[in-house]
């Protein structure tokens, strides 16, 4: 053999073993996060629960699933809406017990126990009398001297309200259950499930301000939400932060645009269950980050109930939150706190640097 032909022996062998291993590197290498097309962006817009709805998600056929979600709703509410007056809530109201016909009593009650013993009674979804003895339902405001809040508290106690999986029972006739304070991220909840159960990975689902994402946006982001700034004169549209909402349920509560001034008294629409009065501190807003958006509405509620220090306090103590407060300190100042899980996903804009 003479030393051209071994030299081109050697030299195929040489190639072929770096496109060996060529081959084998790419084989090993992750595969590139693929961006989703803007093109199979969907966006739909609606009202449910006397407030509006708007759900982003991405999806390769384009499928507009409008009709699905408001059937969908509509069913939720036949459920849980005090204002539907053969609801399943509205018909538990007017007796003792109630066979459930749906699915969606059982779940909420499962929480709202949870989240009522983890906050001591904090989260009270009994609280309804004195939330319109207040004047911040439906009925309007009663006459509210300390002798009807003591009435109306006895009215009051999430541990009347046992419940099997099958029916609930009434401890006590008059008691009212009213889940408006966790309505609306269950049902946030309720979408993100019909989403995914029809294989969309990406999308942003958001009820009244309660939210539930999944996945990423159409620009391979994850996706970002607002906290609106709690000024009681601030439009909607101005933030005071933004989150990367990383797979995750969210809620806000704030008392900053729901009160009325009353003899020189501004009374905030947050009804204490302890004391049967608004709540009386400086914490304006509470937004709670939990793995579902339900769990995560029924603690901001009751973080408005205790104020900011009982609130990191709760955080530290329920695993699978995170929080961020926004809260007016002792001498009036702006302040906020969030949790250290929070942080990394946690921008502000450029004014409240």
């Amino acid at each position: 053999m003479n030393n051209n032909a071994l030299k081109n022996i050697i030299y195929s062998i040489v190639l072929l073993l770096v496109m060996l291993l060529v081959y084998l590197y790419r084989q090993n290498q992750p595969l590139p996060e693929q961006s989703p097309d803007s093109s199979v962006r969907m966006v739909l817009t609606g009202t449910t629960m006397g407030t509006s709805y708007r759900i982003v998600y991405l999806d390769e056929r384009r499928r507009d699933l409008q009709d699905g979600i408001d059937s969908l709703l509509a069913v939720f509410n036949r459920s849980l809406s005090t204002y539907i007056p053969d609801s399943e809530i509205s018909r538990f109201n007017r007796a003792d017990t109630l066979v459930f016909d749906l699915p969606y009593f059982l779940p909420v009650l499962e929480v709202s126990k949870e989240v009522f013993k983890n906050t001591g009674g904090a989260f009270d979804p009994t609280v309804g009398p004195l939330v319109n003895a207040w004047g911040f339902g439906p009925e309007g405001a009663e006459r509210k001297d300390s002798l009807g809040i003591q009435q109306l508290l006895q009215r009051v106690g999430f541990d009347k309200v046992h419940f099997d999986e099958s029916m609930a029972v009434k401890q006590q006739p008059d008691l009212y259950l009213d889940f408006s304070a966790i309505a609306k991220g269950y049902g946030v909840d309720v979408v993100a499930q019909y989403l995914s159960e029809r294989g969309i990975a990406h999308y942003l689902v958001e009820i009244g301000g309660e939210l539930s994402a999944r996945g990423t946006n159409d620009a391979g982001e994850i996706w970002k939400v607002g906290i609106s700034q709690p000024d009681e004169e601030g439009q909607a549209n101005e933030l005071y932060s933004i989150v990367a909402l990383d797979n995750r349920g969210m809620a806000t509560s704030g008392n900053y645009r729901n009160f009325y001034i009353r003899d020189g008294q501004k009374l905030s629409h947050t009804i204490s269950p302890f004391t049967g009065y608004p709540v009386e501190h400086g914490l304006l807003s509470a937004t709670v980050l939990a793995a579902d958006c339900m769990t995560a509405d029924a603690y901001a509620t009751a973080m408005m109930v205790i104020g900011t220090e009982a609130s990191i306090a709760l955080q530290q103590q329920v695993p699978g939150l995170e929080i961020f407060l926004i809260y007016t300190d002792e001498v009036g100042n702006l302040q906020s706190y969030a949790s250290d899980g929070l942080k990394p996903y946690l921008s502000f804009p450029q004014k409240n640097r």
